[in-house]
């Protein structure tokens, strides 16, 4: 999810639970951090959870 617009950036699957001060390399290359992870509830009769990251860009060099 990106901070400024709320709006989902991509999907991606992780294998653990990634840490807040993680950084994600982005399908078109941007870096970016996240700020914030939010877990959801899992459905009925399922084990994994929906996560929510939320990022922000890294300002470029």
């Amino acid at each position: 999810m990106n901070t400024l617009t709320g709006r989902p950036i991509q999907r991606m699957k992780f294998q653990r639970m990634p840490k807040p001060w993680a950084s994600f390399t982005l399908e078109n290359g941007t870096l970016v951090t996240a700020e914030r992870i939010d877990v959801g509830k899992p459905p009925p009769g399922k084990f994994v959870a929906p996560i929510d990251v939320w990022v922000s860009l890294k300002p470029q060099k």
